[in-house]
């Protein structure tokens, strides 16, 4: 069992961390502040490669892991950036995933190489306001008509839709009550964001303000049948392919957020003095930030193991991992954030010192694409043998 990263990734992994380093707090003390999209950091990361890190070598990209792409995600996080910059760009990592496994020749050459590049934003259309995670229960429909389809629906907490060109968009081709399982009749496209028939309104929330999100409306969206993916009805079936990935990529960014909340308290502790002596002398602050660090680091190995998996074929056995990376690198990153606030006091609430921008942020990752709850459903039921509960 060798636990060592290759040359490859300590590159990677070097590599990303000077990039991210160029934009400091003042970058994103600012992005937070007028919510204005960091494009300076992602067209950084499209000028190096790393937007095509898991797409194939043949349209740009890099044709590595899901482990190679969690390592820099996790940098990402880790970076002054936090979760604004992971979620920068986030879905060119698992958003492709549908068009490199099901899409055909000629959509891979005409989507594909303007996403690695950075020239094409896209955004992710699948969570609606009525389904939330019961998927096969939405209720936007993609109605054929000759050579197009003519969409209506709206969707819920769509990433940089402000800013996207395209969406990655799930709509329900066969009535649900036509269907012999209600994950059946479901189809995905990838098509224009076209504003003359969608209503993009951004979504006030507490954190990550320059990512924005948003409800879309989507009225008699017209869109060409060449920008359906794969057959008709298997959609939900091709979504699942970029889930696993999602999961894992998400709790590593978790962690990376908690690390670097863990260092900022850490050196606090060590430069702060009350009643003669640095705070981090007495126990009731070193145990824990000592436990938060042995939290990240169980999440981490816990992520890397389900990014192993999925990357050696074992398909069965990296739900389990990835679903449990997920949960711990949330719950991890957010005590490590929480107890981060809590060792700088009064300082840890002002915004100059960035953690509670941090704390606010990794909330995403405890909440989204999956409720802890449902993952503790989830592990209960495949790694325990109990009843499905859901």
């Amino acid at each position: 069992m060798d636990f060592s990263l290759t040359e490859e990734q300590i590159a990677i992994r070097e590599n990303v961390a000077g990039l991210c380093a160029k934009f400091d707090e003042d970058y994103w003390h600012e992005r937070d502040r007028t919510g204005e999209f960091p494009n300076e950091f992602h067209k950084a990361m499209a000028d190096a490669g790393w937007l095509g890190i898991t797409m194939p070598e043949e349209y740009g990209g890099a044709n590595l892991g899901v482990t190679e792409a969690a390592l820099m995600m996790h940098e990402v996080a880790k970076s002054t950036g936090g979760m604004s910059a992971a979620s920068a760009i986030h879905i060119n990592i698992f958003g492709p995933h549908p068009i490199v496994v099901f899409g055909s020749e000629e959509q891979k050459q005409r989507w594909l190489p303007p996403l690695i590049k950075g020239e094409v934003k896209s955004c992710f259309g699948v969570t609606e306001p009525n389904s939330g995670l019961n998927t096969s229960a939405l209720q936007t429909r993609a109605v054929k008509q000759g050579n197009q389809y003519i969409v209506n629906g709206q969707k819920m907490w769509t990433t940089t839709g402000q800013e996207a060109d395209k969406i990655m968009l799930l709509a329900r081709t066969t009535p649900i009550e036509d269907c012999k399982k209600p994950t059946d009749g479901l189809s995905i496209f990838y098509t224009d964001l076209n504003r003359e028939f969608c209503d993009v309104r951004v979504i006030e929330k507490m954190g990550r303000k320059c990512v924005d999100s948003n409800e879309v409306f989507i009225n008699d969206l017209p869109v060409p049948e060449e920008d359906l993916i794969g057959e008709e009805g298997k959609g939900f079936y091709y979504l699942l392919h970029s889930l696993n990935p999602e999961r894992i990529l998400v709790g590593l960014e978790g962690v990376g957020i908690g690390m670097n909340a863990l260092a900022r308290a850490a050196q606090y502790a060590k430069d702060r003095e009350v009643f003669g002596r640095p705070i981090g002398k007495n126990q009731s602050i070193q145990h824990p930030l000592a436990q938060n660090w042995m939290e990240l680091e169980a999440a981490y190995l816990m992520a890397m193991k389900g990014a192993y998996l999925y990357d050696s074929g074992q398909t069965n056995e990296c739900g389990t991992y990835a679903n449990a990376a997920k949960y711990m690198g949330g719950e991890a990153g957010f005590n490590a954030c929480q107890q981060a606030v809590m060792t700088h006091g009064g300082v840890g609430y002002a915004k100059e010192f960035t953690i509670e921008r941090l704390m606010r942020e990794v909330m995403i990752c405890r909440i989204a694409p999956i409720s802890p709850q449902l993952i503790l459903c989830y592990i209960a039921e495949k790694a325990l043998g109990l009843p499905k509960s859901y």
